[in-house]
């Protein structure tokens, strides 16, 4: 009996001697997806901006004691899209765009470090503020030569059998290609996750649950299901990424002894930054700031087994905080009420409700109080003329909308948005994505070693070494 005592302490002494020795038995890894250092810097900007000051107001994330800066090529661009750039950070290996958890030659299958932590007994989350199907989480469980193969992607995310996936919804939920094939949910369900709809409804649900899916409400996905709504536009109702971070918490630390991985995407903001919504962008990246607050929470809990990892997977937009004048005005962006997204469909909304009293005067007073125009934006005449122009062609059908990756932006809420953006010196270069350096910022467990200049296919390949995860063969 003694020996078996002692037999048994000795295991547990040589385990917490593993840990104590630098390895991170919770992991948090942060992907602002589009989150060049422009957008970090900017949101910082325009916080202090909200308090009447020059300067920045430190995101939580960005006070992180060690920072270094990404380089985000992929194998085949030197710009790289979502599902290159995931994958590179997912995995540590390159690949061609468009690209899924394989190398450039679209059929090699490559393991991600969260399939690595499964291996190695960790619980294991994957969540994000879009579909939990998009090419960010997916780089993390799927295999599939094209990221838009959303139903395949679903299929790859249920055999990956990780503990806990968040998101908005599935975008594909059936098969395109064959009507008669069970949809995602009931593969689910057959897969063994309880799905919860809701942070109320993961509550009740949570304790039953072996495997879970969290989304947002059905009445949510009915509006859009490929994303929870931008921050800017959010009602007390709807599901938050800082909720989903906390149930991911909730869940895996129930989910055993050996720790977790975690990995959440604050997907958004780079659908901000492709429709150059500077308001929203700022929203979406305070945003996940919100999320890191709750893993920072635990790790003050749990600061010698903690390691959290924050970075991006390329940059959106090529921002540019400053125009031309040596100033910036990122205070003015607080006017704008909701995202530009909405503002269109209110505009539409608008139209259809007024009919022939939609005029110019009753547009006007629309943008006086979804921008602050003329009052607390004081516009030149040049700019109203533009509004006003945006605003004759909408009615005599000749609009041209702008059609950004992700949205379909009427020409009216665009044209505000545009002179908006030049008021508060804001910049954007394209809508698509560029070559800018990403930063990383770490705390906790092994947290040195992500200073300097390094490629994003680094990161994944420290976080595995830090917290001992198996190779996969």
């Amino acid at each position: 009996m003694k020996k078996r005592f002692f037999t048994l302490g000795a295991a547990l002494m040589l385990a917490w001697s593993a840990w104590a020795e630098g390895m991170a038995k919770y992991v948090f890894y942060f992907i602002g997806d589009g989150m060049g250092v422009n957008q970090v810097n900017g949101t910082e900007t325009y916080l202090a901006a909200l308090e009447g000051r020059i300067g920045v107001k430190p995101l939580q994330f960005a006070q992180f004691p060690y920072t270094g800066l990404v380089t985000t090529y992929s194998a085949t661009n030197g710009v790289t899209d979502s599902a290159a750039g995931g994958t590179a950070l997912a995995t540590g290996q390159k690949t061609k765009n468009g690209v899924l958890g394989m190398l450039k030659d679209q059929k090699t299958r490559i393991s991600s470090i969260a399939e690595r932590a499964k291996k190695s007994g960790r619980a294991v989350g994957v969540m994000t503020s879009v579909s939990v199907d998009h090419a960010t989480p997916a780089s993390f469980y799927a295999h599939v030569p094209d990221r838009n193969m959303y139903y395949e992607i679903g299929q790859d995310m249920l055999k990956a059998a990780f503990d806990f996936y968040g998101g908005s919804d599935f975008l594909q939920p059936t098969d395109k290609n064959n009507p008669q094939a069970p949809s995602l949910y009931v593969q689910s369900e057959q897969a063994g996750y309880t799905i919860a709809r809701g942070y109320d409804d993961y509550e009740k649900k949570k304790n039953d649950a072996g495997k879970m899916i969290l989304l947002q409400t059905e009445e949510a996905s009915k509006k859009d299901r490929s994303r929870i709504p931008y921050a800017l536009d959010r009602s007390g109702s709807d599901l938050t990424l800082r909720q989903i971070t906390q149930a991911g918490i909730d869940f895996l630390t129930t989910q055993g002894e050996q720790g977790f991985f975690m990995m959440v995407e604050g997907g958004a903001i780079d659908w901000a930054c492709h429709a150059n919504d500077a308001a929203a962008m700022f929203h979406e990246t305070e945003d996940l700031d919100q999320a890191v607050k709750v893993a920072y929470d635990f790790y003050r809990q749990h600061p010698d087994e903690t390691l959290i990892v924050v970075t991006a997977d390329h940059e959106t937009g090529g921002l540019s905080l400053g125009i031309g004048p040596y100033e910036m005005h990122t205070q003015v962006l607080q006017n704008q009420k909701m995202s530009i997204s909405n503002y269109s469909a209110e505009i539409r909304r608008l139209r259809e409700t007024l009919k022939d009293q939609f005029t110019w005067d009753a547009v006007k007073q629309s943008l006086k109080e979804n921008f602050g125009f003329w009052e607390q934006v004081q516009l030149s005449e040049n700019q109203t003329q533009k509004l006003k122009k945006a605003y004759e062609h909408l009615q005599k059908g000749i609009s041209e909308n702008s059609k950004t990756l992700y949205q379909n932006d009427d020409e009216l809420a665009t044209v505000a948005k545009e002179i908006l953006n030049k008021v508060a010196c804001v910049g954007w270069q394209s809508g698509g994505h560029s070559n800018g350096y990403v930063p990383v910022f770490a705390v906790g467990v092994g947290a040195e070693r992500f200073t300097g200049r390094m490629d994003n296919t680094d990161i994944p390949k420290k976080i595995a070494e830090i917290a001992d995860y198996e190779e996969i063969k």
